[in-house]
């Protein structure tokens, strides 16, 4: 591979990277044919892009978008395949999914929400992390709540006059 064919793959991971949110690496070695076709179809179908890499080129196209965190920096090692994916935890599923047959992938290590997940002990963890929409939702529903409390007791009050409302509003709490 010439100089020329590294920068072209260097700067296709590094516009990935710019591209999706999150990342996960993994392990995909001893897989046969069939097991990758599957692997890949899954990915597929979960919109989640599966691209094996070599470690060097990685690293450089991480640094060349200010992502090369040295916590990530162990985990390039030996084989790896990068799944990249706008849903933090849709690899993570899709891994935990895969592996009830296969015992690969293995996780190496993830970038989810901007933070880094280290190991395949993290694959439960990252399975149950919330989105930032998610998050956003339940604090909604929680802020609503007490809302939802008192258009109950003033839809509930008597006649709708002042009266019952204090009154409906009063036996509430």
């Amino acid at each position: 591979m010439n100089r020329e064919e590294k920068t072209v793959i260097i700067n296709s991971l590094a516009d990935k990277l710019q591209q999706y949110a999150h990342f996960y690496l993994t392990d995909t070695s001893e897989l046969n044919a069939e097991q990758t076709a599957k692997l890949r179809r899954v990915c597929f179908e979960k919109d989640v892009k599966l691209v094996v890499v070599k470690n060097t080129l990685f690293i450089k196209a991480l640094e060349q978008v200010s992502k090369a965190d040295a916590e990530l920096m162990p985990a390039l090692k030996g084989e790896t395949s990068v799944m990249f994916s706008d849903t933090g935890k849709a690899p993570a599923k899709l891994i935990k999914e895969f592996r009830k047959e296969s015992p690969k992938p293995v996780l190496k290590a993830a970038v989810v929400e901007g933070c880094v997940y280290l190991g395949d002990e993290s694959i439960d963890a990252l399975v149950n992390i919330k989105s930032r929409e998610e998050l956003i939702g339940d604090i909604i529903g929680l802020l609503q709540s007490p809302a939802k409390n008192v258009i109950s007791a003033l839809q509930a009050s008597a006649g709708q006059k002042i009266a019952g409302l204090v009154k409906s509003l009063e036996e509430r709490n």
